[in-house]
């Protein structure tokens, strides 16, 4: 990815556009989402789902053993195992509502992602007995994806060895940067030798993808450290490399006040960042999914980029066909036809619905046409950096005119190089991939960059 144009210079291109933008896993994104929708509305959309569509499902563990003061995840950390064994039995609570909500049917499950937090937190015990609580309240699809987000530090053989004889495919190992110094700056210590180790293990249980998250612009970070962290993991040789900035949102996430803010590198640092681990992941094969993934040729992210069927959701790009996902757990969201729901943030008002036999969901959006319309134009600039405005406009039964001022505010970024047309195809150009959120932004009716509730753009 280059950060340069020829009608705009680095410096410049910050200057001006390294503004606030959302990172839309969603549109509506959740700053628009309301105590408007509640559990009973939720419960009509669940009864609404067909018998035969296979939905995916999401399990949020808000557990971490750590706290790692650049996370921006609903998550606590703890010292015993009493809160997480407690979580569980609430955990198959909710499942318990959430079937009765469906009529107590038995749908069909293609995938289900354990994030958080730190889903290994639960003992595999645990693992056990929630994964056969969801088997008793849904169909596992023969070819079930089964992913979990890994903190490699406190990941033992033990817990991969049960977890893969439960059906792990797909493992994310939080990495973000190996150096010593930068590791101290965001609490986060860990070595290199243990996440070979948990990748070795993987690999024996048979995991066949591999999801490495890495970090740039967390403070004392340098291209030198981004580097060698990168060397270090390639020979590892993970399926994927997903490489996230650091969002500094100390007003949302008061434990982000920890972080020196002195140490915290500039844009264009981050930018020098970004691109020195891009090239080296280039060199190595791997291909850029979207704006921030990485994947070797012949993994599925790949092959559902080149073919138009790449996806973004709350997880990330995916290639979850799914068009219906249901959250379970603290602050979770599901997506279903209707609209958004998320749950609950806090784990007290979360298992206070449980108690009463409820859904514990506290607010959503529901979508209109015009929300559709937009957000399928927002994930494909997402996903492939281009989109055909005059065919969706016409399936969607819309007039050229719906969009006339979006387009004129676009004339901004074709005149910066960013963009450009072809008929009726708006293409994102390589310079303009930097600040594709910003490009998408103009069609979100929503956004208000004033508002400051988003991280920067750059």
């Amino acid at each position: 990815m280059s950060a340069t144009t020829a009608r705009l210079g680095r410096d410049a291109l910050i200057e001006k556009y390294d503004g606030r933008a959302p990172r839309y896993t969603s549109y509506p994104t959740a700053v628009q989402f309301s105590d408007e929708v509640t559990p009973e509305i939720y419960a009509d959309w669940l009864q609404a789902l067909p018998d035969d569509e296979a939905v995916s499902l999401y399990i949020h563990v808000p557990f971490c053993s750590r706290l790692c003061w650049y996370c921006g995840c609903n998550t606590r950390a703890v010292n015993g195992h009493g809160p997480v064994a407690a979580y569980v039995v609430y955990l198959e609570k909710e499942l318990l509502s959430l079937h009765k909500a469906l009529g107590r049917r038995r749908l069909r499950v293609s995938s289900i992602h354990f994030g958080g937090g730190t889903p290994n937190m639960l003992t595999p015990v645990e693992v056990r007995s929630v994964l056969g609580a969801l088997s008793g309240a849904f169909r596992f699809a023969g070819s079930l994806e089964l992913a979990a987000e890994l903190d490699p530090e406190i990941l033992t053989k033990e817990w991969v060895t049960t977890a893969c004889v439960n059906g792990l495919s797909r493992a994310s190992l939080g990495v973000q940067n190996l150096d010593r110094e930068v590791q101290a700056a965001v609490n986060r210590p860990e070595s290199f030798d243990h996440i070979a180790d948990c990748v070795r293990w993987l690999r024996d249980g048979g995991v066949s993808s591999i999801n490495m998250d890495l970090m740039y612009g967390l403070p004392r970070q340098t291209v030198a450290n981004t580097r060698a962290t990168v060397d270090q993991l390639m020979t590892l040789r993970p399926e994927r490399i997903s490489l996230f900035g650091y969002a500094h949102v100390p007003w949302m996430k008061s434990h982000q006040k920890l972080i020196d803010e002195n140490a915290l590198p500039g844009a264009s640092e981050r930018l020098d960042q970004f691109d020195a681990a891009a090239r080296r992941l280039a060199s190595e094969g791997y291909v850029q999914i979207g704006m921030d993934h990485f994947a070797l040729p012949e993994d599925d992210l790949c092959k559902a980029q080149a073919e138009g069927r790449l996806r973004r959701n709350f997880q990330g790009y995916t290639t979850d066909p799914a068009q219906v996902l249901l959250g379970l757990g603290p602050s979770s969201i599901g997506s279903l036809p209707q609209g958004f729901v998320q749950n609950a943030s806090q784990e007290i008002a979360w298992r206070k619905a449980l108690d009463h036999e409820g859904l514990p969901v506290a607010r959503g959006v529901r979508l209109t046409a015009d929300d559709r319309f937009r957000g399928e134009i927002i994930e494909r600039l997402m996903c492939d950096f281009e989109v055909d405005l005059g065919e969706i406009t016409t399936r969607y039964g819309r007039s050229p005119r719906d969009i006339v001022h979006e387009l004129s505010r676009l004339e901004a970024f074709a005149a910066d190089g960013l963009v450009r047309s072809e008929g009726s195809r708006l293409k994102v150009t390589e310079a303009g991939r930097l600040v594709v959120r910003s490009i998408c932004a103009v069609f979100d009716v929503y956004f208000r960059e004033a508002e400051g509730r988003h991280s920067r753009a750059l």
